[in-house]
């Protein structure tokens, strides 16, 4: 028998991470971590280079969802995980061998781009505020690793993520067209781990919804990602 995939989680007590652990594949070995311990959660700093070496050591991949996520958030509150963070865990996995590192960007990182243009994966970064810029360094980050040593590297723009359907009538249409479910979050996750043939690549991470603020066409292709939630089908 094959020994499991084990795959480090960071982040795993976020809003993304509660909501695709159970639904990860049944064949992983998870371990979740975030920055306080509770149960089935083991207590990790991202921004502790020793830390991240001793969890990563022997992992197959690292999902990196640990992030301050307000859109509003000062220099001083992004710097310590969004930046820093990012950094060491990036270095840690490739110096560790990780196969593969999947890092959570956003579609923040685009999000000066116009309403009304479509993003496509191999958009630069355009970032209309703070926290936009530091998805921008994580992609950044991720091609450097990507670049430069054997771990490959995926970083998902992540959407308007929620568990529940958005309500099309009283939301911004920005909003609902970028919603990401949580079972697509999770086939989002699998896919960027499981994917290969490819170094480093830029994946949208929104639901297959009718009108789509980012293209999914190349994501759909490189990564066999399969969604099936749509924003305004019930």
């Amino acid at each position: 028998m094959e020994p499991r995939r084990r795959v480090v989680l960071t982040g795993a007590g976020g809003q993304i991470g509660q909501a695709i652990v159970p639904l990860l594949p049944a064949d992983w070995d998870v371990l979740c971590t975030d920055l306080e311990a509770r149960k089935d959660v083991a207590a990790l700093d991202v921004t502790d280079p020793d830390a991240c070496h001793r969890f990563f050591t022997g992992a197959d991949a690292v999902v990196h969802l640990a992030a301050v996520p307000d859109p509003a958030a000062s220099w001083e509150r992004l710097l310590p995980a969004n930046v820093v963070g990012a950094y060491q865990v990036a270095e840690a996995a490739a110096n560790c061998g990780v196969r593969r590192l999947v890092l959570a960007s956003s579609l923040h990182a685009v999000s000066a781009v116009p309403a009304q243009t479509q993003v496509r994966t191999d958009d630069a970064p355009r970032p209309a505020n703070l926290y936009g810029a530091t998805k921008a360094w994580a992609e950044a980050l991720g091609a450097w690793v990507a670049a430069t040593t054997a771990t490959s590297v995926v970083a998902l723009r992540i959407g308007y993520f929620a568990v529940r359907r958005p309500e099309i009538e009283t939301m911004p249409a920005s909003e609902v067209s970028a919603w990401l479910s949580r079972r697509d979050a999770a086939e989002l996750v699998r896919a960027a781990v499981e994917a290969d043939g490819f170094t480093f690549i830029v994946a949208h991470g929104i639901s297959a919804n009718r009108y789509r603020r980012a293209d999914l066409q190349d994501t759909m292709q490189q990564l066999s990602y399969r969604p099936v939630d749509d924003a305004w089908s019930s």
